[in-house]
């Protein structure tokens, strides 16, 4: 082949390929590096650590249970999310619901791009985690006590009707409240409250375990327990600052800063905890420093691309308050089983973390300060706490009703409890014919 016919060759051949060089070019690597470290960083927070986090804190006996329920949403979650989950939830044109245009990910191909910087299907299934976790986290309230056919069934339904029109109103660019103005960084409402509001309804509807509260029901293995709690507070950074991704075009400038105050609340969140037992029961307990973490990633989770230092260390501060005495006050007061602190950690957590947004978004080091030089601090500060505030009570009541209903159809359906020699016997050998430990 001569010198002009392999330069002749050569032209063709780029000219061929050039609608996939610059379909590829359309990604930003960079980005899309990020948005599948922070995919994988949000699975790993329910496949191992809730998992292995909720394991270690029921009875031996009810061990595997923990673990099955968790690994079966993963499965089931995912294949929902693919079929009308992200179609649902995502995309739309209306203010209150989306629509069926990319079910089954119809449309969605290797060159679909998001926000003109990383592939559609990397934030599809970035997306697809968040709908994992939530109604994971709704486990711990049922937990040794609901068959395990009722707890797919009603997680199956209720992420259809709850999760996904609260993830839509929310995160969709037509969803009704974000047209509103309400803040929800990464998940205050669409995660936090939605499975706190929902684990304090089936506490409810379910009733106590057998010997609750005169039985005590100590964890089985904490060792679990805080194993767990160290990959959820890893995972937890792709979490909030792979969120980072809609604010803009500097993701790495605010997924660095949501990183930051994520660590800062944790760290708050858990010794606050830690003191306060430390003070009333003269020993720091692991089960308080870890619970304090949790609760102080719960509340941040909301405000993490929105507030500063200062503002995370008290926002963390006030989770591990606040969540503590809503846990003595929800079980020791109201005696209601929420048999792994559901609502008074993520519920409680997810309330406070979306109306303290308000504050701190535009007080020092948030990036909400007001820009008109007539709107002062305090104006903004209100005007945003009332959005706010709708966006909680919306949450609380759709959540609400729908759970309570739901759980109703369920217990028509197949019973949503296991009998109570099924319960003495243990949900590992009762519903999966095995045993946790064989020692």
């Amino acid at each position: 082949m001569s010198t002009n016919q392999l330069g002749r060759f050569s032209l063709l051949l780029m000219v061929m390929l050039l609608p996939n060089i610059a379909s590829a070019a359309s990604f930003d690597s960079g980005y899309t590096a990020w948005m599948l470290t922070a995919t994988v960083l949000v699975l790993f927070m329910t496949i191992p650590g809730l998992s292995l986090f909720y394991a270690g804190l029921v009875r031996s006996k009810n061990v595997l249970s923990v673990l099955m329920q968790c690994f079966a949403i993963t499965c089931m979650a995912s294949i929902i999310w693919v079929a009308v989950g992200y179609s649902l939830a995502l995309n739309g044109d209306h203010s209150f619901w989306g629509n069926l245009d990319k079910a089954f990910l119809s449309g969605v191909t290797r060159d679909s791009v998001f926000l003109g910087k990383i592939p559609e299907n990397v934030w599809i299934m970035f997306q697809m985690t968040f709908a994992i976790i939530t109604p994971a986290l709704i486990v711990g309230a049922f937990a040794e006590r609901m068959k395990f056919s009722a707890m797919m069934l009603f997680s199956a339904i209720w992420l259809i009707l709850v999760y996904v029109p609260v993830c839509y109103w929310v995160w969709s660019d037509n969803g009704w409240l974000l047209k509103k103005g309400l803040i929800d960084f990464a998940g205050g409402t669409v995660v936090h409250i939605n499975a706190g509001v929902a684990a304090l309804v089936a506490a409810v509807y379910m009733g106590r375990r057998k010997g609750f509260p005169e039985t005590a029901m100590p964890p089985h293995n904490l060792t679990m327990t805080v194993i767990g709690a160290g990959m959820l507070w890893v995972g937890w950074f792709g979490f909030n600052a792979g969120s980072a991704i809609v604010m803009g075009d500097d993701l790495f400038r605010d997924a660095g800063s949501a990183m930051l105050v994520t660590h800062i609340s944790a760290a708050m969140g858990s010794l606050a905890w830690m003191m306060l037992e430390w003070i009333r029961y003269r020993k720091p307990s692991v089960l308080g420093i870890v619970t304090g973490m949790v609760a102080g990633l719960g509340t941040i989770t909301p405000a993490s691309g929105h507030v500063g230092p200062m503002g995370a260390m008290i926002i963390g501060l006030s989770a591990g308050v606040i969540c503590y005495f809503s846990t003595q006050y929800i079980k020791r007061k109201l005696k209601i089983d929420d048999s792994l602190d559901v609502f008074p950690v993520h519920g409680v957590g997810g309330i406070l973390g979306t109306m303290l947004v308000g504050v701190f978004a535009f007080t020092a080091g948030g990036v909400n300060q007001p820009k008109d030089s007539e709107t002062s601090v305090a104006s903004s500060i209100m005007d945003q706490l009332s959005v706010q505030a709708l966006g909680v009570i919306v949450t609380i009541i759709w959540c609400g009703v729908l759970s309570w209903l739901i759980l109703k159809f369920v217990d028509i359906m197949v019973g949503v409890r296991v009998s109570s020699e099924e319960e003495t016997e243990g949900l590992d050998h009762s519903m999966h014919d095995e045993t946790g430990y064989n020692l």
